[in-house]
């Protein structure tokens, strides 16, 4: 669920960070209720349309299970879509890098409140103060936002093949003037998580993705997840995702986006994954499988004296719908929205992945809306 930002309700909150409090508290409790799969079905119907190409949907937990999937592999076959196809899983790839990150504190191969101008010296300009690792997990760093290959699609679109490095990315943002100061305000920025990936790098002497696989990827049974890298294909079986483009003479276009080089995304949304995949992590996350015990805390704390904060530093985001406290992320590629949900308890779950067709907007898709209308009754 996008990176919570309240895009609408739980559009906004399965986009945003969830904080969850170890062991549950009352804000936590379930009214007990199995996925309403007549509302789930209702909110597929109709795929393709203008909204979205295809949508994979899965809604688990304690209270009972929903599968299910709508829309087309393509718009050239109309072939339907494969449910269990890989996508781009955008900024949910934080919660993996927030749980390496988590690991390797465990180990105490990272302190949380060290500066990350210890492990990574000199990125950081001088007119930075400390920034401590753990207020990147929090987005409180203040670093500002780095450079990339444009500020439109028509301009990413067009470079879409080139790669810009998370080193080059990170220099250009440590060259910047500090956004504010450090643990004073919590703005969600991507930075901070490729900050992350490098640090990572720095600390284990593997590349990201290695320790992302070894250290939370292999404990959570993630088989058909994995970081493309400079690769700009989705490897494996995969729907093709689309961007609405406008043309001159009023019309809209659909452009196939499905092939695109994502390398300066990094830890901060490189990966591909399956909605079952996603399922896992968020399963293994709760139930203490990947972050060890001790560390279980840090996955659901929010920065407590930063006003307005809602990430935590586990890359989740809070949201409480009718009582119940959500723990969601998002992430939104072009082409690709997707989202993962769930009470700490995994009372219920939820996680799907939307191929819409505006997938950046910062309005809810409408598909999205509906799907999440419908998981939460």
């Amino acid at each position: 669920m996008p990176d919570l930002r309240r895009r609408s309700l739980l559009a906004g909150a399965l986009a945003a960070p969830l904080t969850v409090a170890l062991p549950a508290s009352p804000a936590t409790a379930h009214t007990a209720s199995r996925p309403d799969a007549k509302a789930l079905r209702a909110a597929l119907a109709g795929l393709p349309d203008a909204d979205a190409t295809a949508a994979l949907v899965r809604v688990g937990g304690r209270d009972g299970r929903w599968r299910g999937s709508a829309g087309v592999h393509d718009l050239e076959s109309g072939r339907p879509a494969d449910p269990d196809a890989r996508f781009r899983a955008g900024s949910t790839t934080k919660v993996v890098t927030a749980a390496t990150v988590l690991r390797l504190a465990a180990e105490e191969r990272i302190d949380l409140d060290g500066p990350v101008q210890r492990y990574l010296p000199g990125v950081l300009g001088s007119q930075f103060r400390p920034v401590t690792v753990r207020q990147l997990l929090t987005h409180t760093s203040g670093i500002p936002a780095g450079d990339g290959l444009g500020t439109t699609f028509e301009e990413v679109y067009a470079r879409r093949f080139e790669t810009l490095a998370p080193q080059r990315v990170a220099a250009s943002a440590g060259a910047k003037e500090p956004e504010f100061y450090p643990g004073s305000r919590q703005h969600y920025l991507n930075i901070n998580y490729t900050f992350l990936g490098l640090l990572i790098e720095r600390v284990t002497g593997r590349p990201y993705a290695s320790e992302a696989a070894r250290l939370v990827l292999a404990p959570a049974g993630m088989r058909d997840t994995y970081f493309p890298g400079t690769d700009p294909r989705i490897l494996g079986p995969h729907n093709r995702g689309y961007q609405a483009v406008r043309r001159a003479d009023g019309t809209t276009e659909l452009l196939d986006v499905t092939e695109w080089n994502q390398a300066d995304r990094f830890a901060a949304g490189d990966m591909i994954s399956t909605t079952a995949d996603l399922e896992r992590l968020l399963t293994g996350l709760f139930r203490g499988r990947i972050v060890p015990l001790p560390l279980m805390r840090e996955l659901f704390a929010v920065p407590a004296d930063v006003p307005g904060a809602s990430y935590s530093a586990g890359g989740l985001q809070r949201f409480e719908s009718d009582g119940t406290v959500y723990w969601v992320k998002t992430g939104g590629r072009y082409g690709y929205n997707s989202a993962i949900a769930g009470t700490c308890n995994l009372r219920r779950t939820i996680v799907y992945s939307v191929n819409s067709t505006d997938a950046k907007s910062e309005d809810t898709n409408p598909v999205v809306g509906r799907i999440i209308a419908a998981a939460l009754k």
